[in-house]
């Protein structure tokens, strides 16, 4: 678990980021079509599975699991991989 600090993002800005992490596989094909071999989901499902509670904590989770996507993920989004971790926590609050 990360230990919160004053640094943690709000809930709305852990799902901004989640959100964001999304937009992000979609912009990678062979990502997305990782994600997509590893949930279980189809592109048709995408959309509704993303509105389904937990989704956004699972999805950090995924990239959390994988540290090259993380990175990745991190640079274009101009954040610390740390912050996606912290992200993660305050989905949890």
């Amino acid at each position: 678990m990360v230990p919160k600090n004053r640094t943690d993002p709000s809930s709305e800005q852990a799902e901004a980021l989640a959100i964001g992490a999304l937009a992000f596989l979609a912009s990678e094909p062979e990502a997305l079509g990782r994600f997509l071999s590893f949930t279980g989901l189809g592109p048709a499902n995408l959309r509704s599975a993303a509105a389904a509670p937990g989704f956004l904590a699972g999805l950090l989770d995924y990239f959390l699991a994988n540290e090259a996507l993380l990175v990745d993920y991190a640079r274009d989004a101009g954040v610390p991989p740390e912050e996606i971790a912290r992200a993660r926590a305050a989905l949890d609050t």
